[in-house]
């Protein structure tokens, strides 16, 4: 009861609740769930579903101000998915909000000029621009990495795939269980009658968006920092 209490008491206000929660639960946590290590770092959430919003998510959790760049009407597909309908049919998924919560929200069409200003003036702003768009999307909406280095000549890019941003493979689709399939994780799991199973758990996805933080952070703490894209897959 008393931790539920916390939770609604702090509302909206990440830092707030972390450091109501530990006291309400009688732990000595407060310095862990405070992290501020890149509070003055602002990310531009670009990302869908799970590895690119996971990605973000963990760098909201170092502190940084993290706005997440959706697409009017629609937003985010993990909007509608997750378990409970009711929040699904609000465009509240669970799966969304376990990725999303301590980002701030824009939505932005990308698709015009005014959205590509827009677009254009945020990334002034930032120090991370995060995507995980097929390779190629970015140059066609007009605002690849070398546009963007012009607004910002210190810009982390970021760029999420299956396959990678070049290679013959770069234009296929992947979600998690393609890439469990084609690694071969599904081969060690299941039983010796039945086909390969997929681990239940979106595994490739969750690695791909801590590799990607990770990355992140790394090229961040670069000295003399100058602006560079990261391609993960």
């Amino acid at each position: 009861l008393q931790v539920c209490q916390s939770i609604r008491q702090a509302g909206n206000d990440r830092r707030q609740f972390y450091q109501e929660l530990p006291l309400a639960i009688g732990c000595n946590l407060v310095k862990y769930c405070t992290m501020t290590t890149l509070s003055h770092i602002r990310v531009l959430d670009m990302t869908n579903v799970l590895a690119g919003p996971f990605c973000c998510h963990q760098l909201a959790h170092m502190g940084a101000d993290v706005i997440k760049v959706e697409v009017p009407g629609s937003g985010d597909l993990a909007r509608q998915l997750g378990a409970d309908p009711e929040l699904n049919h609000k465009k509240m998924g669970v799966s969304f909000l376990a990725q999303n919560a301590g980002k701030r929200s824009i939505t932005i069409n990308s698709k015009t000029e005014r959205g590509k200003t827009l677009f254009r003036k945020l990334v002034k702003t930032a120090d991370v621009v995060v995507e995980n768009f097929r390779p190629g999307v970015m140059d066609r909406l007009g605002l690849p990495f070398e546009v963007l280095k012009q607004d910002n000549p210190k810009l982390i890019y970021c760029a999420i795939s299956g396959f990678g941003q070049d290679g013959p493979l770069k234009e296929m689709p992947a979600y998690d269980q393609i890439v469990q399939g084609m690694s071969g994780v599904m081969s060690i799991t299941g039983a010796p009658e039945t086909a390969p199973y997929r681990v239940g758990y979106p595994v490739a996805d969750t690695v791909g968006g801590m590799t990607a933080a990770f990355a992140i952070a790394a090229a961040l703490a670069e000295k003399d920092r100058k602006a560079h894209v990261l391609d993960i897959s």
